[in-house]
């Protein structure tokens, strides 16, 4: 309940915050609104040529770009904004007044900066599912819900996973910080589904970079088409990550030798 209570302020300072001035709020709405409609252009370009795209049609293939829209969301609204700020606190040495704090330092980084106004990439995503059903005749099942609500945590658990990964490295050399850059870099390819890409590069986008755990499989769960077995493979391998990135991060944070080390 303390964690809780201190996510609430954290979310509600980052509101006073982003509402301090009205239009620059509504205008970063609107063009995220803007670039959230580029990301349907190339499937609209690739559809046109085909009805089917590695075995996905096109309403299918909208499930996929609407978990895209949402983890965008959670990333460049909640993730990235409060770890990136971690790298300015390296450097000036303020993560001296973090670690002091009787709260778990992660948790503090973590939650320090939101952007309240990503919210719109969860409106965004609500109807590219309801045009994607529409398009497919039929809406999801009880079961297909429950199952892209436990595919969601295991998403956001990866995803989260993987910045803090990156942005561990500041630790030992603040420019690595660049790594989560180009992490979002890649995250971009996930507007796909995973079996458009062949070779080492699927591989890659399975095992290394999951990136079929963010969008294809919550995309699959939806559409009442994930294999049980998968299910649970993904569950355990988010919990994997989660266990992973917190590993590194004591063992990075044990690195920092505050501001007059």
């Amino acid at each position: 309940m303390r964690y809780l209570r201190l996510t609430a302020l954290q979310l509600r300072t980052s509101l006073l915050l982003a509402v301090q001035y009205r239009v620059d709020f509504m205008l970063e709405g609107f063009v995220g609104v803007f670039w959230l409609s580029t990301a349907l252009v190339p499937l609209f370009a690739v559809f046109q040529a085909r009805q089917r795209i590695a075995g996905w049609t096109f309403g299918e293939s909208l499930m996929v770009v609407g978990w895209f829209t949402l983890l965008d969301g959670v990333l460049e609204g909640a993730i990235e904004p409060s770890l990136l700020a971690l790298v300015d606190h390296i450097r000036k040495g303020t993560l001296d007044f973090v670690l002091i704090k009787p709260v778990d330092a992660q948790f503090l980084v973590s939650t320090g900066r939101l952007q309240p106004w990503r919210f719109v990439h969860a409106v965004a995503a609500a109807i590219i599912f309801a045009w994607g059903f529409r398009l497919l005749g039929h809406g999801p099942s009880a079961g297909a819900l429950l199952a892209a609500a436990v595919m969601l945590v295991a998403a956001v658990a990866v995803l989260y996973s993987f910045v803090v990964l990156a942005v561990s490295a500041a630790f030992f050399a603040v420019r690595l910080d660049n790594l989560t850059h180009l992490f979002s870099a890649v995250f971009d390819a996930a507007r796909w589904p995973v079996g458009v890409f062949r070779g080492a590069v699927r591989v890659v986008f399975t095992f290394v970079i999951p990136l079929a755990v963010m969008t294809t499989y919550p995309a699959l769960a939806l559409l009442d088409a994930l294999p049980a077995t998968t299910l649970v493979a993904a569950v355990a391998g988010a919990a994997a990550a989660l266990a992973l990135s917190r590993a590194v991060w004591l063992a990075s944070l044990a690195k920092y030798t505050s501001a007059g080390g």
